[in-house]
């Protein structure tokens, strides 16, 4: 094929694949670029002139540190948490026969089915001071009187826990299913024993779907808010509940603007430091 006739047509190609990415280019420029833009420029506004006081006050303000505080000490918790429930999971839907496996993944994914709120609602039923876990708690005589489990940071963990689950065991599933099992097969031909072989070949193996669950249910607990406020009770306040009570109680954009870009540049610096480490393919599960 001619040079012109190949350049022409690469042109075209080019063009077509343009003009296909437009509808997409234009619903992602304007349900996100623009509204992003749109809560940076509030952020800097303060009686429509340019200020940075939203930001000294983030900076600066004890309310601001102790909200950013606990939120990060829930989300560490949370990834914890989930963490030890949900590598054991996953470990046994990659080594269970196919059957067994089937259910444990089933069974991790169905809670997708139901909304977040229904869950949370859930939840505030069974640790509710009349809830079932109290009642039997009472009824089984290891209390005297019902604990506290709602309205307060336990009641959060578990709720948030429950929900962010499955975003640890997924990842950490389509990990261990890729190592290969001759690797276990010669450790163990080698006089291994199994727990030896585990720590030693498929731990570390399986250390990259850690960090890529870790780092999900980390970055999503950041920003949940429907649980926290639901569990908490107003007195677990999260950094999304401040974002919230900025607009509704005080009508203040410029704040919750300048609150939610700080909680958005921790995240974009989290999920920089982390793919360092690991593709950022695989932390969201394409690769």
């Amino acid at each position: 094929m001619p040079k012109d006739n190949s350049a022409r047509f690469q042109r075209r190609e080019h063009h077509l694949m343009l003009a296909l990415l437009m509808p997409a280019l234009l619903i992602v420029t304007l349900l996100l670029i623009v509204p992003l833009g749109w809560m940076i420029a509030q952020s800097f506004q303060v009686d429509g002139s340019f200020s940075l006081e939203h930001y000294e006050r983030v900076l600066t303000d004890g309310v601001y540190w102790r909200t950013f505080g606990l939120t990060f000490r829930i989300s560490f918790i949370v990834t914890l948490a989930a963490l030890l429930l949900g590598y054991p999971l996953a470990y046994a839907a990659t080594v269970l026969p196919r059957r067994w496996s089937l259910m444990i993944l089933a069974l991790v994914i169905v809670p997708f089915w139901t909304s977040v709120l229904v869950r949370a609602y859930a939840w505030l039923i069974l640790l509710q001071r009349s809830g079932v876990i109290n009642q039997t708690l009472m009824g089984l005589g290891l209390t005297d009187a019902p604990l506290a489990l709602v309205h307060n940071e336990f009641g959060t963990i578990v709720a948030t826990v429950h929900i962010l689950l499955p975003f640890m065991v997924l990842p950490l599933y389509a990990t261990m299913q890729k190592i290969p099992r001759d690797l276990m097969l010669a450790g163990s031909s080698l006089g291994g024993s199994p727990m030896h072989i585990f720590w030693r070949v498929f731990f570390p193996l399986s250390l990259s779907g850690v960090l890529a669950g870790m780092t999900l249910v980390f970055v999503l607990c950041l920003g949940f808010y429907i649980t926290p406020e639901l569990m908490g009770g107003g007195r677990t306040v999260m950094a999304s509940m401040l974002v919230s009570r900025n607009i509704q109680l005080y009508v203040e954009w410029g704040a919750a603007s300048a609150v939610s870009v700080v909680l958005l540049l921790m995240v974009v610096t989290i999920f920089y430091l982390v793919s360092r480490l690991v593709s950022m393919e695989r932390i969201l599960g394409v690769k």
